[in-house]
């Protein structure tokens, strides 16, 4: 990731390098949150603007660095704009898996994932 120069407009060339990801990993997350729908200029090249880059900074950082899914960094987004003196992250929304608010652990997760796998077998069973 780089420093963001001071500009009004980027061209997706220059975010993914600010970001550090791919073009098409802007393009997808742009597809899943609803905050984040650069403008297309006269030649229909996206221009990001300074307060884009800072969201895509943070959903590369939810994602990548702190372990949410797509949906819950989304929620994240969405209460953090909601809330935007809310510094602090609530141990309940951590990362993927973490949601339920009661500590990690090993027999949450292998308990969380026996009842999917129940549910799906009932799903099976009644075809």
């Amino acid at each position: 990731m780089q420093a963001i120069p001071k500009k009004l407009y980027y061209r997706i060339g220059e975010v993914i390098k600010i970001v550090g990801v791919e073009a098409h990993v802007l393009r997808y997350w742009e597809t899943e949150f609803p905050g984040l729908a650069p403008p297309k200029n006269k030649a229909g090249q996206r221009t990001y603007r300074p307060k884009d880059i800072e969201q895509l900074l943070m959903i590369r950082q939810l994602l990548y660095e702190e372990g949410y899914t797509i949906a819950g960094a989304r929620k994240r987004l969405a209460r953090s704009t909601r809330e935007p003196a809310a510094s602090a992250t609530p141990q309940a929304e951590k990362p993927a898996g973490k949601v339920s608010g009661r500590p990690p652990g090993p027999a949450q997760g292998l308990s969380e994932v026996r009842q999917e796998l129940e549910k799906i077998l009932t799903l099976l069973e009644r075809e």
